[in-house]
């Protein structure tokens, strides 16, 4: 896949999932960028690049086949019922995030469900079990919901990011994720009802 001309492809992928992260873990994203050898100007290109192609009048967004052009064929796949929906979970190993993989939810038409990184199947993280062992970056969405449910999910601020509203004895909580990678956990005012 081109984007402005250049190509794109894995490493400018994760560079535009650093940047929705970056607001909530700018160390982190900053290691990760450091990681890959690109300049914060890069990022900001390819980000830029990237949002071009996503809110242009002509732009489509991204789709399942985009997806496939940009991190090549997937390492893994599986069928799930979703209600009514016979989906296919397509998996992708990303460099900068080993012990998760990259899922893409795909419904009918070949439509693009949802796109996270989950728990990926040899992890070496282990499992949260405390509000202590929510650290950022080593745990994912469906991680959290085993942890502490019952959870409820919200919409997040932009997209690629949404919110898990969980309790802990009787205090409320808000876990924020990007890419379905835990970023932060707030305690909410008042108490849970």
């Amino acid at each position: 896949m081109n984007l402005d001309g250049q190509p794109f492809g894995v490493p400018e992928f994760q560079l535009v999932m650093l940047r929705r992260m970056a607001d909530y873990q700018p160390q982190l994203v900053e290691d990760a960028r450091r990681k890959l050898g690109v300049t914060a100007t890069e990022m900001r290109a390819v980000n830029a690049a990237w949002q071009r192609r996503m809110w242009s009048p002509r732009g489509s967004g991204v789709g399942i086949r985009d997806l496939r052009q940009i991190l090549g064929p997937p390492v893994a796949r599986t069928r799930r019922k979703v209600g009514d929906l016979d989906c296919e979970l397509l998996y992708w190993d990303l460099e900068l995030w080993p012990d998760f993989r990259f899922e893409a939810m795909v419904g009918p038409g070949s439509f693009l469900l949802t796109e996270m990184l989950v728990r990926a199947p040899d992890s070496t993280l282990p499992e949260p079990q405390t509000l202590d062992d929510l650290v950022p970056w080593t745990c994912a969405v469906g991680d959290v919901e085993r942890a502490f449910a019952p959870v409820r999910h919200v919409e997040g601020s932009a997209p690629g990011r949404w919110t898990t509203l969980f309790e802990v004895g009787g205090e409320s909580l808000a876990a924020d994720f990007v890419w379905g990678l835990f970023q932060e956990v707030r305690r909410l005012s008042g108490a849970a009802g």
